[in-house]
């Protein structure tokens, strides 16, 4: 049973920092394209960023210089490191696996909440 289970979200004042984990089970993580999307109220889902197996990182523009994906193929964990958080930044965080169309996964969400 593949399980990805987030960490780390909770409400922090503009310009702080927060620490998302996702922790995966039931998939040969290192074969896997891991990303962080994140979906606010009455918008679509979007991509944050994305590190390949091979560790290529691409970042959203609206997150560049600010945001860092990680990801330890050892823990199986992937993180998002965040800084001077904006309110805009303020949505639910999704991790997302992919090996190919077929084998993709989302965690539950967790929510991150920035106060101006």
């Amino acid at each position: 049973q593949v399980q990805l289970v987030e960490s780390g979200g909770g409400l922090v004042q503009a310009g702080g920092s927060l620490r998302l984990s996702c922790a995966a089970s039931g998939i040969l993580f290192s074969f896997n394209t891991m990303a962080w999307y994140r979906q606010a109220p009455g918008k679509q889902r979007e991509l944050v960023a994305r590190i390949t197996s091979g560790g290529s990182r691409d970042y959203a523009d609206s997150v560049k210089g600010r945001f860092a994906i990680s990801r330890d193929n050892a823990k199986k964990t992937v993180y998002l490191q965040m800084n001077s958080l904006k309110p805009e930044d303020t949505a639910v965080y999704y991790c997302n696996a992919r090996k190919n169309v077929a084998d993709t996964y989302w965690g539950q969400g967790t929510q991150v909440t920035v106060s101006s």
